[in-house]
């Protein structure tokens, strides 16, 4: 019998907004991957740009789903994690990472962008998503999440030595370090290194001038995809670049509002 590969999906679950689960599920699930999402939180809409959002933490729902997943016998490929409500989840996610050892770990630090932390990150939480990317196979941060990660101080800029430093500085965690968003000599590019090859990768894409949340976990989740159909990370990161700036232009050429989200509907074809 063949069984679809499957995923555990540790992240929230945005009513509104095109962020997180929500377009985490149909985009592995598109790309043949049966998704088990184990929601961090629950939010009406997503953190930016709206006011006034109802939150409910749900710290208190992974361990014990962790515990019936095991007495279960149920096994995942990957464990993917996200956005956690409070520094007690990074407990809850080791758990998984811990009691899963041949999955595909990957961690997206999700801790904020465009320079600042998230409202809902403390400096403890932040500060112990770094116990998370030292088990990781995989992080995915943006630049904002880069910076934290390492304490230096944000730029929108980087320069290729500055870039390449910081990637190996990343790899002391995880054993592949891929940045999002990264500008470099007024281009853009999503890059890549792996510790053990000591190869480096980068991906360039055309700028729009929008910003729009949910990028970042369409890239992630098409990368994980990707490396779990047996593809290289060069192919991964290639093809994730090409999806998620793909939804990005169709968005921005049909004037959607940025709080919105992405377009990606329409496009989960091309998966």
């Amino acid at each position: 019998m063949v069984t679809n590969k499957k995923v555990a999906a540790i992240h929230d679950l945005s009513g509104f907004g095109r962020c997180s689960l929500t377009v985490i599920m149909p985009i592995l699930s598109a790309m043949g991957l049966q998704v088990c999402p184990i929601p961090t939180a629950i939010l009406s809409t997503h953190t930016g740009g709206f006011s006034n959002m109802v939150f409910k933490d749900l710290t208190d729902y992974i361990s014990p789903c962790y515990k019936h997943y095991k007495s279960l016998g149920i096994e995942f490929d990957s464990i993917y994690s996200g956005f956690l409500a409070s520094s007690a989840q990074i407990d809850c996610c080791l758990e998984f990472f811990n009691g899963y050892p041949n999955a595909l770990k990957v961690v997206d630090p999700v801790m904020g962008d465009n320079g600042k932390p998230y409202k809902t990150y403390t400096n403890e939480l932040c500060s112990r998503v770094g116990e998370l990317c030292d088990v990781a196979d995989i992080i995915t941060p943006n630049l904002t999440e880069a910076a934290i990660l390492l304490k230096e101080n944000y730029t929108p800029y980087l320069t290729r030595k500055t870039a390449r430093e910081w990637l190996k500085r990343l790899c002391e965690y995880a054993k592949i370090t891929v940045i999002t968003g990264v500008v470099m000599h007024d281009k853009a590019y999503n890059i890549g290194f792996d510790r053990e090859t000591g190869e480096l990768w980068q991906t360039g894409y055309v700028q729009i001038p929008a910003h729009y949340p949910g990028t970042g976990d369409i890239f992630t989740s098409v990368l994980t995809g990707v490396l779990l159909s047996g593809n290289d990370l060069q192919t991964a990161i290639k093809r994730a670049t090409k999806f998620s700036q793909s939804t990005v232009k169709v968005s921005y050429e049909e004037g959607c509002e940025p709080r919105n989200g992405v377009v990606f509907e329409r496009l989960l074809r091309n998966l």
